[in-house]
C-alpha cells in the first residue's frame, strides 16, 4: 500500500526544511572563488637580454612549475646591458614596486639588491662566489634573504686553464683580461695563479674597466707575447664580447671562456655551467619561495651540467690542431 502525504503534511515539511540553518540557499556566485592577483617576479639582468635563449629557459622553468604569465605571475624585466651604472636605479625601481621575489644574474646585481632590501627574497642564477662576496653565510645555510645557484668558481677556473694547456700542449704564456670592477675577479686571479705552476704556464694579467680601455689593454697584451687569452665572466665583457673577440682574432690569440656563446662567435673553447640551465633551475627556487619557503632555508646549489664546446673553425684559422682527447670529450664541436 502506498502511503501518501496529505497536502497539509507536505506543506509543513517544506516549511521545516526552509527554516533549517543547514538548508539556507545562497546564490551560486557567492561560492565562486575570487581570482587572486598574479605574483610579481623581478628579474635583474646585467649582461643578458630578456629575449636571449638563456633567459627564455627561465620562462620555461616557470611553465614547467605550472605558472602562466599574466594569469599566475607577471615578470618585471630590468636589463642593464652590461652597464653597472644602471644597476642602482633598476634595483630601486623593483624594490619600490614591492615585487614578491627578485632574480639576479650577477654578483654585482645580487650585492646591489641585498643592500637595498632585507625582506624581498633574492634568487641568484649566475653568481660566481656567493660566500666569498658576502652574499650568504654558507652554501648549506645561506641565512638572510638570498639563495639560489653558485658556479663552482675555483674548480672551473683551474679546469679551463688545464683544458687550454691540453688543447695547445706547447702553450707557455697566457694573457688574462680582467675587470677590477667585477667583485669576484680578485678571487678568480688567486685561483688562476694557484693552478698555473703545475701546468708550466706564465700568466700575464691586464685589466679593463670600460669598453674604451679594451684597445689599450690588447696593446698591452700584445707586448707580453702571450699565445692565448683567458677571458673570465664579467657583465661588461659579455655585453661587448663581439668587440673583444675581434680584438683577440686580430691579435691571433685563441681564447677560452666559460660560456658557449663566446665560442659560437669565435672563441676557441668554452667550459662551464650553461646559463640556460642555471636560469631554468632558478625558476625552481622562485616556485618554492612563492609557495612559502624562506630563502634562508633553501641551500645554494652548484652546477649539475657542465659543457665543453670547441670551435674547430677558429682552431684552423689560427693554425692549431686540437687533440682527439679534447674533441672526444667535447659536448659540441663547431666545424
Amino acid at each position: 500500500m502506498i502511503r501518501r502525504l496529505s497536502r497539509r503534511a507536505f506543506v509543513s515539511s517544506l516549511a521545516a526544511l526552509a527554516a533549517s540553518p543547514a538548508m539556507v540557499f545562497k546564490p551560486q556566485s557567492a561560492y565562486a572563488q575570487q581570482p587572486t592577483a598574479p605574483r610579481r617576479i623581478g628579474v635583474l639582468l646585467v649582461a643578458l637580454s630578456p629575449e636571449s635563449k638563456e633567459v627564455q629557459a627561465f620562462r620555461q622553468g616557470l611553465r614547467d612549475a605550472g605558472y602562466a604569465e599574466g594569469r599566475d605571475v607577471v615578470i618585471e624585466w630590468r636589463p642593464a646591458y652590461g652597464d653597472y651604472a644602471r644597476i642602482p636605479g633598476l634595483v630601486a625601481d623593483l624594490v619600490q614596486r614591492k615585487v614578491d621575489v627578485i632574480v639576479v644574474s650577477s654578483t654585482v646585481a645580487a650585492q646591489a639588491v641585498k643592500s637595498a632590501t632585507s625582506t624581498i627574497p633574492i634568487v641568484m642564477s649566475t653568481v660566481g662566489d656567493p660566500v666569498g662576496s658576502g652574499l650568504v653565510a654558507s652554501l648549506a645555510r645561506p641565512g638572510g634573504n638570498v639563495t639560489g645557484l653558485s658556479q663552482l668558481l675555483a674548480e672551473l677556473t683551474a679546469k679551463r686553464l688545464q683544458l687550454l694547456k691540453e688543447a695547445i700542449p706547447w702553450l707557455a704564456r697566457v694573457a688574462v683580461l680582467w675587470n677590477p670592477n667585477t667583485p669576484y675577479h680578485p678571487k678568480f686571479i688567486e685561483d688562476l695563479k694557484a693552478a698555473a705552476p703545475s701546468l708550466s704556464i706564465d700568466l700575464k694579467f691586464v685589466s679593463a674597466r670600460t669598453p674604451e680601455e679594451f684597445g689599450p689593454a690588447f696593446s698591452a697584451i700584445n707586448r707580453t707575447h702571450a699565445k692565448a687569452l683567458y677571458l673570465p665572466d664579467s657583465p661588461l665583457f659579455a655585453a661587448h664580447r663581439t668587440t673583444l673577440l675581434k680584438l683577440a682574432s686580430k691579435a691571433r690569440l685563441p681564447a677560452i671562456h666559460s660560456e658557449r656563446r663566446w665560442v659560437d662567435e669565435g672563441a676557441l673553447m668554452s667550459y662551464g655551467a650553461t646559463y640556460a640551465d642555471q636560469l631554468r633551475r632558478a625558476a625552481g627556487y622562485v616556485d618554492k619561495i612563492l609557495k612559502g619557503a624562506k630563502p634562508s632555508d633553501l641551500p645554494i646549489e652548484e652546477p649539475t651540467r657542465l659543457e665543453l664546446v670547441v670551435n674547430l673553425k677558429t682552431a684552423k684559422a689560427l693554425g692549431i690542431t686540437i687533440p682527439q682527447s679534447i674533441l672526444l670529450r667535447a659536448d659540441e664541436v663547431i666545424r
